[in-house]
C-alpha cells in the first residue's frame, strides 16, 4: 500500500504514547488520520496539530466503536489502515499479601487490551471489505496491532497484561487468514520498553536502569521507532499474520 493523501487511517489510542506516534507519522505520510481515544483534550490537540480528526471513543463498547467509525467514515471517508494503540498496564500478582488477584482488574485488562482490539478491527474490516482493490495484489485494507514482548516474556505481577498481550499475538495469524480472501492484511508489533508517559514518569536512574538491559540499542525505545515499523508494515505487502518483536533483543527476566 502506498502511504498519501488518498489513504485513510484510524489510530486507537492515538493522544499519547505510541499511538499518537503513529499518528503523527501516518500524517506526515498525507495520511488523512482519525484518532480515537477517551481523552479528548489531548486527541483534539493532537488531530488539529496533524490536520486530522478525533472520536472520543471507548475500545471496550461496541455501541460506542460502531458510532465512531460512522463518524470518522463521515469526516475522512472509509479507512485503509487501522492502528490499534489503545491499552493500559496493570499490575498485580496472582497471590499478594494472601491476597488474590483483582478479577475486575484482570478483566478491564482483557476487555481494553484484547476485546477492544478485536472489536475495533472486526468493524474496521467490514468497511475495508465494501472497497474497490488498491493495487494489483487486491489489496484493500491493513489492520496493525499493539501486542508486546510481555506476551512472550511476562514478568512478576504482568498476569492480566501479559494475558491480554499474548491474546492479541494469537489472533493475528487466524485473523489474517480469516482476512485474506478480502485483501485486508493483519500484522502485530510487540514492542519492548519504550519511552512512552508510562515509563516517563519514572525516575531518571529507573529509566536508565531498563535501558541498560536492553543489548542493542542500550536505551529505551524512541516511540518514533515503533511508528516507523507501523509505516513500513503498511507499504510492504509481504507483512501478513507476523508478530513483529521491535525491542533490541532483549529478553525480559522474572522482575
Amino acid at each position: 500500500m502506498e502511504l498519501s493523501q488518498d489513504i485513510k487511517g484510524v489510530v486507537t489510542g492515538g493522544s499519547s504514547g505510541l499511538g499518537e506516534a503513529v499518528a503523527r507519522a501516518l500524517a506526515a505520510k498525507g495520511v488523512a488520520v482519525t484518532i480515537f481515544d477517551l481523552d479528548a483534550d489531548k486527541g483534539n490537540r493532537v488531530a488539529r496539530e496533524i490536520n486530522g480528526y478525533f472520536c472520543e471513543v471507548d475500545v471496550t463498547q461496541e455501541i460506542s466503536v460502531q458510532a465512531a467509525f460512522e463518524q470518522s467514515r463521515k469526516m475522512n471517508g472509509q479507512e485503509r489502515i487501522l492502528v490499534n494503540c489503545a491499552g493500559i498496564a496493570p499490575g498485580q500478582r496472582t497471590v499478594s499479601k494472601g491476597q488474590a488477584h483483582d478479577p475486575k482488574l484482570f478483566m478491564k485488562a482483557l476487555q481494553v487490551n484484547l476485546f477492544g482490539v478485536f472489536l475495533a478491527a472486526s468493524v474496521s474490516a467490514t468497511g475495508m471489505a465494501t472497497q474497490e482493490t488498491l493495487n494489483p495484489d487486491g489489496t484493500r485494507g491493513v489492520i496493525i496491532n499493539a501486542s508486546s514482548i510481555a506476551a512472550f516474556d511476562g514478568q512478576i505481577g504482568q498476569i492480566a497484561y501479559a494475558a491480554s498481550k499474548a491474546g492479541v499475538a494469537g489472533m493475528t495469524l487466524p485473523m489474517a487468514r480469516d482476512l485474506s480472501a478480502i485483501g485486508i492484511r493483519v500484522a502485530a508489533i510487540a514492542p519492548g520498553p519504550f519511552l512512552t508517559p508510562m515509563l516517563s514518569g519514572l525516575p531518571d536512574e529507573v529509566q536508565q536502569s531498563l535501558g541498560r538491559q536492553i543489548p542493542f540499542p542500550s536505551r529505551l525505545g524512541d516511540p518514533k521507532e515503533f511508528a516507523s515499523l507501523v509505516c513500513h508494515i503498511c507499504e510492504n505487502e509481504m507483512i501478513n499474520g507476523e508478530v513483529i518483536r521491535l525491542d533490541g533483543a532483549v529478553r525480559m527476566a522474572p522482575s
